[in-house]
């Protein structure tokens, strides 16, 4: 499955499990940024481990409070934490 373009959010709930901690907004805020992150490092194979490393940053970011996506999307990308 390819990645969505054009502003959309990948969903990333796959990647969450069990994890129930956040609300719509934040999902969304999550998924806009996993898109963004994916678009940066030129990832759109969904199955490609990488995208898995890259939601993982996200959810572990967003864990610990943060909820701004463009640094959601600069952690997912490999930015600073």
């Amino acid at each position: 499955m390819a990645a969505r373009g054009r502003g959309m959010a990948v969903p990333i709930r796959h990647h969450l499990g069990d994890e129930r901690a956040f609300g719509p907004d934040e999902l969304d805020a999550m998924g806009k940024a996993f898109a963004a992150a994916l678009a940066k490092l030129g990832l759109h194979d969904l199955k490609d481990p990488l995208t898995e490393t890259v939601a993982r940053r996200i959810i572990h970011a967003a864990l610990h409070g943060e909820r701004n996506p463009i640094r959601l999307t600069e952690i997912g990308a490999g930015g600073r934490e």
